[in-house]
This record gives structure tokens, sequence and C-alpha cells, in this order.
């Protein structure tokens, strides 16, 4: 299993100088297991990824299967961009995602409708195929991906990818304090070998004025991967207002509870 971040901040790209070592680009996660490509989420970092398999593929189809947390912008920015979706009819792409509050479908043509994109969904040439998915469980050959609800407004998915090589755990835009929800990530989280967490406030900021908006901090992440017993923490979602100089201070701080902490930056991998 290799496990590369095309995107690691929260809420809105920040293309700036004072973020280049830890990425600007929005949430997207690609896991690589044998020939097969799973995907987690299509915000501003799809594109790259998507140019990538372009690159790898030399002129064959793409397949991959591409999970989406939920629909707000930084989690779907991606989509119009990415341009395996265009290329060749021979391409396949399985989404799965919700449907609870509407379909990724639709949310993709309206997306790209007008006045908001000049280009529409007709212009996409791949095979696109949408599956709802809720919580439970879903066989892929021999991997497995589990999915439960987190605390997020409108609602979002985690994600639990269990292969022969490891677990990945992606759970991402979670809010702590709903008791089910708690047991839901850790639930999740059990025995990961790397679980992706949203970090996206510092504590104090989280207390001060942040309670509500549907993300967590990295006290919380620490106390998540110690309650579930998962080997790895990669702190995700970044602040669009916390640089590098304050990610590294927050993974100093997190290994003072935690050894095995690191922050998402674009272009890390990680292989089991």
């Amino acid at each position: 299993m290799l496990i590369k971040f095309w995107g690691v901040r929260g809420s809105t790209p920040t293309p700036q100088q004072e973020n280049l070592r830890y990425g600007g680009n929005t949430s997207c996660v690609e896991v690589r297991v044998g020939k097969e490509t799973y995907i987690f989420d299509c915000g501003t970092g799809f594109r790259a990824l998507g140019q990538q398999l372009e690159r790898e593929s030399n002129g064959h189809a793409v397949d991959a299967h591409v999970f989406v947390s939920h629909f707000h912008w930084d989690h779907i920015q991606g989509i119009p961009f990415f341009g395996p979706l265009y290329d060749k009819a021979e391409s396949r792409f399985s989404f799965h995602s919700s449907s609870r509050t509407r379909g990724l479908k639709r949310v993709m043509e309206e997306q790209m409708a007008a006045p908001y994109f000049p280009v529409n969904m007709n212009e996409m040439k791949a095979q696109r195929n949408f599956y709802d998915v809720d919580q439970g469980r879903v066989q892929f050959g021999d991997v497995t991906v589990e999915t439960l609800w987190l605390n997020h407004p409108q609602g979002c998915l985690g994600f639990r990818l269990e292969t022969k090589d490891g677990v990945f755990v992606y759970a991402t835009d979670n809010e702590p304090g709903d008791p089910q929800f708690d047991k839901n990530v850790r639930k999740l989280a059990a025995g990961a070998d790397v679980l992706v967490y949203d970090a996206q406030y510092l504590p104090e900021e989280y207390e001060a004025r942040k309670r509500g908006w549907g993300h967590s901090h990295w006290r919380e992440a620490v106390n998540v991967v110690m309650e579930s017993g998962a080997k790895e923490l990669v702190l995700y979602h970044h602040d669009p207002d916390h640089n590098d100089e304050c990610i590294d201070k927050v993974v100093k701080e997190a290994s003072n509870y935690y050894p095995k902490v690191r922050a998402a930056a674009e272009g890390m991998e990680i292989k089991l």
C-alpha cells in the first residue's frame, strides 16, 4: 500500500510562500493497493493527481475508485480540472459518496453549470459511475472499505481501507464532543496503521470561537490515536491561516503526547 498526499489544506486553497513546505491545495489523498487506485476527496489537489495519472498511463485508460466524504467546496473543487475525466472513453471512474443531501452527479453538474463554469459535464469522455454509500462495509476484491458518519455540518463520511498490507483511515472534517460521533471515529481508527485526522484548529482557537464549525484540533487528534490504538497519526486539513511555522509548532507539541505523529504535506508518501 502506498499513500500519497496531493492536497492537505482545509476550507480554501492557500498558494502562499509561507505555506510551501506543507502545501496550499485542498483535500485529496491517493492510496495505491497493487494495481488499484483509491482516491479520497477531490479538492484542488485532485488536479495534480490527474496530471500524474495521465503521465503514468502513457496514453492508456485510467481506472480509479473515488470516495467523496462530503460536498463542501474544499472537497470537490478539483473535479472540473481533473484531466483524465476528459481524455478517454475507455477510462473508468467509480465515485462513492452519500446522497443524503443530494447525489454527487447532480453536485458535479451544478458545479459546472453556467454561470459558475464555462464547460459542462458533457465534455467528459470517461465512464463515470456513481454509487450511493452510507454506513457499512463494501468489498473491492481483497480490499474492504468501511464507512461511518462523522460530526460535521451537512454530514461527512469517514473511511477505513483494510488490505493485507495494512489499514488506512481517512477521517477529516470531524468535530469532537458528540458521544456517537466520537465513538464512530474511534471505531474507524481502531488498530489502523495510519490515521489521517482533522486538526484544523489550535485547541485555543477551537475553544474561543470555532465550536460548532465542524472541525477538530491536534489535542483531540492525539486523544483519538491513543484511545483507538492506531499506530501513526497524520494531522490533516490544515487551517488557511496556519503557515508552515505554525504547523511545525503543532507537530512539536503533539509529539510531546504521542511519538509517531506528523503533519500531512503535499507530495508526502507513506508505504505500508
